[in-house]
């Protein structure tokens, strides 16, 4: 997997089977970078993307890449020096809101360690799971914290995260008591970055942090119309930076 930063123009899709079945597909790109060396772009160009280590982790770190070693230091991980890439949405125009950021961690000879997956609510709450796949890139892990309102916090994830390449195929599974409730995907292809990559993405997807945190919370609403019973939220410290 190259070190170069990239680009994937990615088409996402969410499919809730229970308590009633809904399906939503929403268009939009995303980010590979280095989280301790981001890409500094063109003073015209920085407007649609910046890299701001307030939006990962505890937020008081002088980078992301210093913020992942304090979250993977307090689990006892170490990468001894090795290169970690970052799937993420930039800043655009000042704002983000990230649902899923990934990390996958390397050691000094290039194996992968372990994949950190950073999870944000639209309430302001964000939290990490350290996950360790197999070799298809397949790892299970509990859900142990609140993201949609219709779901309580119980059962637990199986995803398959497999590194990204000239294609990008992540997909996540909910699992609760009585069989599968919800499946997310990302589906993208890659592309280096340039000016004019940037520009033609950022036209077709304008401000498209807010076009993902939007449509959120527009699906919820309609949802909540057809009747969906949201569950209490607990307590949770905000930002929450628990594994």
């Amino acid at each position: 997997m190259s070190a170069e930063p990239a680009l994937y123009s990615c088409v996402i899709t969410h499919v809730r089977t229970t308590p009633r079945r809904y399906a939503l597909r929403h268009r939009t790109y995303m980010w590979l970078v280095d989280p301790g060396h981001p890409p500094r772009l063109p003073l015209p160009l920085r407007p649609l993307a910046r890299f701001d280590p307030r939006d990962h982790f505890t937020g008081d770190r002088p980078s992301i890449r210093a913020g992942l070693d304090a979250f993977l230091a307090g689990h006892g991980v170490r990468l001894d020096g090795g290169r970690v890439v970052m799937l993420t949405h930039a800043r655009v125009f000042g704002y983000v809101f990230n649902p899923l950021s990934l990390y996958w961690c390397h050691g000094p000879g290039g194996e992968l360690r372990c994949v950190v997956a950073e999870v944000h609510n639209t309430y302001g709450g964000r939290h990490c799971y350290l996950l360790r796949p197999d070799a298809s890139g397949t790892v299970r892990a509990d859900k142990e914290f609140y993201v949609s309102p219709f779901f309580p916090v119980d059962g637990g994830y199986r995803m398959r995260l497999p590194r990204p390449g000239p294609r990008l195929d992540l997909t996540v599974h909910l699992d609760r008591e009585g069989g599968r409730a919800f499946t997310a995907t990302v589906r993208g292809t890659r592309r280096a970055v340039s000016t004019t990559a940037l520009l033609r993405l950022a036209s077709r997807r304008p401000w498209s942090t807010l076009a993902v945190s939007a449509a959120i919370r527009f699906h919820g609403i309609r949802l909540r119309l057809r009747g969906l019973p949201v569950q209490p939220r607990p307590d949770q410290h905000i930002p929450e930076n628990a594994s």
